[in-house]
């Protein structure tokens, strides 16, 4: 019995022993305040990557260790922790490539040997949102990058898709790339693209400078009138388990050109009396809007005549006149429109002559009757005088 109890006793001094050397392996480790350590093992990954539920989600990463008890030429085996805790537990483990106690069917798909720790998480929903961290086991060495936490949120939802242009300010013959991309977690089933514009390519996937996947389509066109107002819808579809999910997003472009169709008109049309109120308008589709001059085609050549839209004035000789439109990406004249004027009659000596001896015959006439009518009272006044009045007078 006391055999026994002494062979109890030694077995727990050594497992004791072990524990601590396991202890002092694992400093860096899982055990380890992630706080409080400086770490040997730095990861490089996405700081935060978002992820598409019932889709994968590659995590493209890279390790990197300076410690001299790391040994590539040993077996190396990559963990996965999850937790956002600064303590990290043995039980936070849900993946670990040797194969033991894994929770979440993960794949690294990466070269352990060559420091690639790229990881697929193969079918995600949402309580994989979470931190993770990445360990190296190379035993008997073993390290956490505590310093990397990577952040994951998986959605229900995708993204909408981004529409840019390679240049800012659009104008007229220019020729521009237009281009529409995709968030792509999951580079195994990228979104297929989709546009209202010719599409002559399938898309292609990119890797952006923070470490995430984007999926890209893109055309190079060159601008005209035509396309100003014009609206580039984009539709990303993800595939995903349960069905495919859609997003899409507008654009409208906005293109600069010179005038175009532009056109003069008079008011009133037709022949007008010298002297009458005459208008005249010009018109034209411009981006931006056009300034306008007005010229008059004389025996001695073009003159500007007026500036503005519309030019009003009394005409007297009729003529050619034109306008032109100008804005800063050039001018368009307009064709020339005619004014007519319609002479003044002119009135005959012969009718001058007889107008006047009509006036003088009239004018005639009522004297001599003024004159007739003033005698024959004067007489009858005389007449009427009394006898005895007469004969009174003599001596």
């Amino acid at each position: 019995m006391k055999d026994r109890l002494s062979l109890m006793a030694a077995l727990s001094e050594s497992m004791l022993t072990v524990n601590l050397l396991l202890s002092v392996f694992s400093l860096p480790g899982t055990f380890a305040d992630c706080g409080s350590i400086k770490p040997v093992v730095r990861i490089t990954t996405p700081k935060k990557i978002e992820a598409l539920s019932g889709s994968c989600l590659e995590i493209l990463c890279i390790y990197d260790t300076k410690d001299t008890r790391y040994n590539s030429n040993r077996t190396i085996y990559g963990v996965w922790i999850k937790g956002g805790h600064k303590i990290l537990p043995i039980d936070g483990d849900v993946f670990n490539s040797s194969g033991l106690n894994n929770s979440y069917s993960l794949n690294i798909i990466g070269n352990l040997k060559e420091k690639n720790c790229t990881t697929l998480f193969p079918d995600l929903n949402t309580s994989y949102t979470d931190k993770y961290r990445f360990r190296i086991e190379n035993w008997p060495f073993r390290a956490t990058a505590c310093d990397d936490p990577l952040d994951i949120e998986v959605k229900d939802s995708p993204w909408s898709p981004s529409i840019n242009i390679s240049v800012g300010d659009l104008k007229e013959h220019q020729s521009v790339t237009i281009s529409c991309s995709a968030l792509t977690p999951c580079p195994h089933s990228p979104p297929e693209l989709t546009w209202n514009l010719q599409q002559d390519s399938e898309g292609r996937t990119e890797k952006n400078t923070d470490g995430t996947l984007t999926t890209k389509i893109q055309e190079t066109i060159t601008l005209s009138d035509t396309h100003d107002g014009y609206k580039i819808i984009c539709f990303a579809r993800y595939p995903a388990k349960g069905g495919s999910k859609t997003e899409e997003t507008k654009f409208t472009l906005s293109v600069a050109y010179a005038p175009k169709d532009t056109s003069a008109s008079i008011s009133p049309s037709g022949l007008v009396s010298a002297g009458s109120w005459v208008e005249l308008s010009c018109s034209s589709r411009a981006k931006p809007p056009a300034s306008f001059t007005w010229f008059w085609n004389s025996k001695h050549g073009a003159f500007n005549v007026s500036v503005g839209q519309v030019y009003s004035f009394n005409d007297t000789e009729g003529g050619e006149y034109y306008c032109e439109a100008t804005n800063d990406l050039g001018t368009q004249r307009s064709s020339v429109i005619f004014l007519s004027v319609k002479d003044v009659p002119v009135i005959g000596l012969h009718i001058i002559l007889k107008i006047l001896g009509t006036v003088m015959l009239c004018s005639t006439l009522v004297i001599f009757e003024c004159c007739f009518r003033f005698s024959n009272k004067s007489k009858k006044k005389q007449k009427t005088q009394p006898i005895s009045t007469v004969m009174e007078t003599k001596p």
